[in-house]
């Protein structure tokens, strides 16, 4: 047996409106379901599920983008405050994550419930 693929994703979410709001409207995922009581919402990341729970942990989210730089600039042309640039995170000779050489770029911010998100793509190496 391999577990390759995840499934659901729960989160916290400090008030459902907001945070469906902030998802769907702000990053454009597609919205599922809210049950509320008991207080969940569901989205849908391309197959991923994400549970949205008002007594939920808090958590991080990576989102794979082709081209962080773009990703990058239209979010925060949606207002989106990032707490830095996209920046080097690892640069990986050995090839455990990917092509040899290759380099994890990454980008973080924070949903209305503080939740950690970020922007994660894969480059060459330059260098």
């Amino acid at each position: 047996m391999k577990l390759d693929r995840i499934h659901q994703i729960a989160m916290y979410a400090r008030d459902l409106d907001e945070a469906i709001s902030f998802y769907r409207d702000t990053l454009g995922t597609s919205y599922l379901e809210k049950y509320d009581p008991p207080g969940l919402a569901f989205l849908d990341f391309s197959g991923v599920r994400v549970l949205l729970e008002k007594a939920g942990p808090k958590s991080t989210l990576y989102f794979w983008v082709d081209d962080i730089d773009t990703a990058y600039a239209e979010l925060r042309s949606k207002g989106i405050e990032f707490n830095d640039e996209p920046h080097l995170i690892h640069r990986d000779d050995t090839g455990i994550f990917g092509k040899p050489g290759e380099e994890e770029w990454m980008a973080f911010f924070s949903d209305p419930s503080g939740n950690v998100l970020a922007l994660a793509t894969r480059r060459s190496g330059r260098g």
